[in-house]
């Protein structure tokens, strides 16, 4: 028989039993998850690879106020494994709390607190061979004092894997969002593996372009097809078309299409710092520093094209052969 003047105990009832049962489940893993779904699912739990806002200033509006958008960021860092140890040791005390409610109020409060710890960045955000990035983004059309501007924005974030090899990867973006026209493009990117001893990087080398129906037309968005390793500074196929006049045997005039891999440039080139004086006594430092000079991935080798055009003229075009970084 109980004691009148003692305070009742806090009871826990069947459904409580059961969440408590799950909760274990969650945190210990159990079921046939495979271990790094686990692992991945921890990551996602502690939230630290997910959106952040950042603003930025695009310009002025019609109405000639300063304009911004928040075109968000990854988070590429978490707050450590205080989040998780809470939450493990609120349901390991949940048997004190007299009800689920007042349990889920403590571990909010706890949440609160733990989010306001400053944190030290050295805890990944991702698992090992994995990094934070966009998962969707939005191209904006904003109608600035300059013109119409194009603005990505970022929606969502996820671990995605780091493959070590150059291959072209999926990224997905969203044309005309909230419209009829909506449409979500495959434009790809090229990944980003470790840089090679002989300063090969994975860069695009292939377009492909797609045509979208627009409010004012059509569009033509560029798709990327195929990345390779290449140096910083490379050329690329661009082929342009012409038509050439010849005579035939009889003396007869024919037209004919020519093709013509006129080439581009792509790519980036730094030149470096070089240090001009090194000190006597200590060979590996250096006294006087010579900032280098940006150069531009520009055409270096070219070939000839001569032939008659429509007109009866001769025109002359030139192809890009090779590239170099120059001043």
């Amino acid at each position: 028989m109980e004691d009148p003047l003692m305070p009742a105990r806090p009871t826990v009832s069947k459904v409580d039993l059961k969440l408590i049962g799950a909760s274990y489940q969650l945190l210990l893993g159990v079921g046939s998850a495979s271990r790094s779904q686990e692992e991945q699912n921890l990551f996602a739990q502690r939230g630290c690879c997910k959106r952040q806002g950042k603003y930025v200033y695009i310009g002025h509006d019609i109405s000639g106020s300063p304009a911004s958008i928040d075109i968000g960021m990854c988070r590429t860092y978490c707050g450590g494994p205080q989040r998780m140890k809470s939450y493990i040791s609120g349901v390991l005390g949940f048997s004190r709390q007299s009800s689920m409610l007042e349990f889920l109020k403590t571990k909010k409060l706890q949440d609160r607190f733990t989010e306001s710890q400053p944190s030290n960045g050295a805890d990944r955000s991702c698992p090992l061979d994995y990094h934070c990035e966009p998962s969707s983004v939005r191209v904006e059309n904003v109608l600035l004092l300059a013109g119409i501007r194009q603005v990505e924005v970022i929606e969502g974030c996820h671990c995605s894997p780091s493959p070590a090899e150059c291959l072209r990867l999926p990224s997905l973006k969203t044309f005309f969002p909230d419209s009829p026209l909506e449409q979500t493009v495959d434009v790809g990117k090229c990944s980003s593996p470790p840089h090679s001893e002989d300063g090969l990087f994975c860069v695009p080398t292939r377009f492909d372009p797609v045509l979208l129906k627009s409010p004012n037309g059509n569009d033509v968005v560029r798709t990327l097809e195929s990345c390779e390793l290449r140096q910083s500074c490379y050329r690329v196929s661009h082929r342009e078309y012409y038509f050439e006049v010849l005579l035939n045997s009889a003396g007869e005039r024919m037209e004919r299409l020519k093709e013509i891999d006129v080439g581009r440039c792509l790519g980036g080139c730094t030149s470096g710092n070089h240090c001009l004086l090194r000190d006597p006594q200590v060979p590996d430092k250096c006294l006087v520093l010579a900032e280098g000079v940006s150069s531009h991935c520009t055409p270096h080798q070219y070939e000839t094209h001569t032939f008659r055009s429509r007109t009866g003229q001769l025109r002359t075009v030139f192809s890009i052969q090779a590239c170099r970084c120059e001043a």
